[in-house]
């Protein structure tokens, strides 16, 4: 087992990770202010905190269109409000800044004392609806020690959900490179979102890559999280624990205005306590 991720969550398996979604933020159509996007996100937390969950990880998941590289005022805009978080909970706390701007999430990270940071390209070349995204694990690693941030946590994904995979690894060949340069946990999701990743080829990634920390980062319900755990330490969970219906036409599945549900949460614990 890594030893960074065990510190992390002082456990190896049942690990649950909420994921808060910001709503567009600043320099979007739709954003709308800081204020209703700190009290989405204070109700979220809130519910994620009495749900009993290991760890809470936060993204500008409705900024469409995505941008390889974010603009400053989404950085700004991510500072505040993971500041705002950060004082209101212990738990272990990450970033994800999307679509793939591993500086800024290093960044907020160092800045605001945060555990983890989630990394979607970090070993593959992919195309997706904002261009093609090379990771850069060098690069990755030297920003790390600029920054004096080698305690940071890296969580990377292996043939990342939205994008169409340019490189010709196979799943165990990108896990194994992802471990060689530096992942403390590798992540693997389905094709879209709400799309668990398949059975079989988890239980393949398992064989590869021996004890190494595997986390599902899509698709996860109560109804498939026994199963998905057989082979997994943990979850990075967000859309089957939001209120309400999929929204028709809706890239995400459900809207931001849809919030985390708390019995949704203990139903999820339930099943695997």
């Amino acid at each position: 087992m890594n030893t960074k991720f065990y510190k992390v969550f002082r456990k190896k398996e049942n690990i649950i990770i909420g994921a808060m979604h910001f709503p567009p933020l600043l320099g979007y159509p739709k954003f709308p202010g800081l204020n209703v996007a700190l009290k989405n996100a204070i109700y979220d937390l809130t519910a994620f905190e009495k749900g009993g969950v290991d760890g809470v990880i936060f993204e500008n998941n409705y900024d469409n269109p995505h941008k390889p590289i974010v603009d400053s005022s989404v950085v700004a805009s991510m500072a505040i409000l993971g500041n705002e978080i950060r004082k209101r909970t212990k738990l272990p706390l990450g970033v994800n800044v999307l679509w793939n701007d591993y500086v800024a999430s290093l960044s907020l990270a160092k800045l605001l004392n945060l555990q983890f940071i989630r990394i979607p390209v970090f070993v593959d070349r992919v195309k997706t609806d904002c261009g093609i995204i090379q990771g850069n694990p060098q690069e990755i690693a030297l920003l790390q020690k600029r920054f004096e941030a080698q305690n940071i946590t890296l969580f990377t994904d292996i043939h990342v959900k939205h994008a169409k995979l340019l490189s010709n690894y196979s799943l165990t060949r990108s896990a194994k490179l992802a471990i060689k340069n530096g992942s403390d946990a590798i992540i693997i999701t389905g094709k879209w979102t709400g799309q668990a990743p398949d059975i079989k080829t988890l239980q393949l990634l398992r064989q590869s890559i021996g004890d190494f920390p595997i986390l599902i980062g899509s698709g996860l319900t109560k109804d498939n999280i026994l199963e998905l755990f057989r082979c997994a330490n943990g979850v990075i969970v967000s859309t089957s624990l939001k209120k309400g219906n999929r929204r028709l036409g809706e890239v995400n599945v459900k809207s931001y205005n849809q919030r985390i549900s708390l019995r949704k949460i203990q139903d999820l614990m339930q099943r695997i306590n």
